[in-house]
């Protein structure tokens, strides 16, 4: 029997869930989800000084409104700094590490005396083999002992074989001298002990990979599966930054873009199947592979993401998008629907969600729906009314109240009202639109008739004529 998937995403809490991040976690979701493994969570929050508790809360959330589910409890790095000092003790007392005493200044005046020779600066302890009768009373760090010849390969699903020869890796610190582990030996003996057995995580961590690989051969454990996936650029072929725009996960949820399409988009951001562009879930899950996984940067498209978001919201579930769009609103510190308005906003949602990018495109064209009388009218709308538009609306008035509501027969009796005033439909419609939506451009006139009702549509067409 093959071993369960087990993926994980590890991000360290010093700030938001970046954009970089949300695909980095998307991938190891979807790589469990679709054989059936498990996703796991982990907080690396060892540096005291720049973690937080609400750099944390904000990853999460993130995480939540991607609905990147994952397994078991979130598992905090800094709260297992024993078991890695444990395994540091462990490999001492095996002849695998070494106590090195070697202080701050002695450690400089060797690569200053390499530098000056033309010679490596890669620091070689004289502490690595020699007698502990020898050691002094003084403090020190615990050094893996490196292979000092032939190579290390990592075998990467991504950036294939890579190379390291064995004299650039040095003796890496395991345990400070104040007792506390380095991330390197936490990364490894967390994985190793979380069941990890797929590394996917960026590529600036591929040259971390050669020196944990010294950990895992030093215990005896199983080295994991490597996938180093590229970077995020900008459209200026620039790595992502705050001058590119939006980073955080929550930005782009307060910007109304749905999760489904940000998830979309973001598997489809260095990734490939053919020439997919659009897919669901349940699709990415059972497509996604490491193979796919291109090794150059992707470049983020905001416009591809639009595009994508708009296919994902014209085929999205009435309710559900119901509940993100309230979602948004409270992420967006917009007032929140009240229930006659949420209401209202799904029983329109038919007609409103083809063609709508973002939720605030949608919230735009739903206005008919969320206003409440009297109506403001935008200028174009107000444009539309004019002396000739008002008697001929106020005319139609009487007919609507004992008109059938029903759309055939709505759309027979306008027709025939506009044919009865030799016009077309279409002369109608402008002035029909502004009176019942406040709005130039809205769904069709029938539609916002049929959802508001005989009653409000009478009351609007009352309110513009007098």
């Amino acid at each position: 029997m093959t071993q369960p998937v087990v993926t994980r995403f590890a991000p360290s809490p010093t700030g938001y869930l970046h954009i970089g991040g949300a695909r980095t976690a998307l991938f190891n979701w979807l790589y469990a989800r679709g054989r059936g493994g498990k996703f796991l969570l982990r907080i690396e929050d060892t540096d005291r000084e720049r973690s937080t508790p609400e750099a944390t809360a904000a990853i999460l959330q993130g995480m939540e409104w991607l609905g990147l589910d994952h397994d078991g409890e979130v598992i905090s790095q800094f709260e297992r700094a024993d078991r890695h000092a444990e395994v540091a003790k462990q490999l001492l007392a095996e002849g695998k590490a070494y106590k090195c005493f070697a202080t701050q200044e002695e450690i400089a005046a060797f690569r200053d005396q390499a530098k000056a020779e033309g010679k490596s600066t890669l620091y070689r302890s004289p502490w690595r083999d020699a007698d502990a009768a020898s050691h002094p009373d003084a403090p020190y760090v615990i050094r893996i002992k490196a292979p000092q010849d032939g190579a290390t390969v990592i075998q990467d699903e991504v950036q294939g074989d890579v190379t390291i020869r064995n004299d650039q890796l040095d003796d890496m610190i395991l345990l400070r001298s104040d007792g506390t582990p380095v991330y390197m030996l936490a990364v490894v003996v967390d994985d190793h002990d979380m069941g990890v057995t797929h590394v996917i995580r960026g590529d600036d961590h591929l040259n971390n990979a050669a020196r944990q690989m010294m950990i895992y051969q030093a215990m005896g454990w199983d080295v994991p599966v490597w996938a180093h996936i590229p970077l995020i650029h900008g459209a200026d072929g620039k790595k992502l930054s705050k001058r590119h725009g939006a980073l955080g996960a929550q930005e782009y949820q307060a910007m109304g873009y749905p999760a489904a399409g940000m998830r979309n988009y973001l598997a489809r951001l260095g990734w490939s199947h053919g020439d997919d562009e659009f897919f669901t879930d349940a699709q990415a899950k059972e497509w996604f592979n490491l193979g796919g996984i291109g090794k150059s940067p992707a470049r983020f498209d905001t416009k591809k993401l639009e595009n994508l978001c708009g296919q994902h919201i014209a085929i999205g579930d009435d309710a559900a998008l119901r509940q993100e769009i309230c979602a948004y609103l409270a992420a967006a510190g917009e007032p929140a629907l009240t229930d006659a308005q949420s209401q209202g906003l799904e029983r329109a949602m038919y007609c409103l969600k083809d063609r709508a990018r973002t939720f605030p495109e949608l919230l735009e064209k739903a206005h008919f729906i969320l206003a409440s009388r009297p109506l403001d009218r935008d200028a174009k709308a107000e444009k539309a009314l004019t002396s000739v538009s008002d008697g001929i609306l106020e005319e139609l008035t009487p007919q609507l109240q004992n008109a059938s509501w029903v759309r055939d027969d709505l759309e027979a009796l306008l027709n025939g009202f506009a044919e009865a005033h030799d016009t077309k439909f279409g002369k109608l419609a402008g002035p029909l639109r502004a009176v019942l939506a406040g709005r130039a451009v809205t769904p069709s006139v029938f539609d916002m008739m049929l959802i508001l009702g005989r009653e409000e549509t009478l009351a609007r067409l009352k309110d513009a004529t007098g």
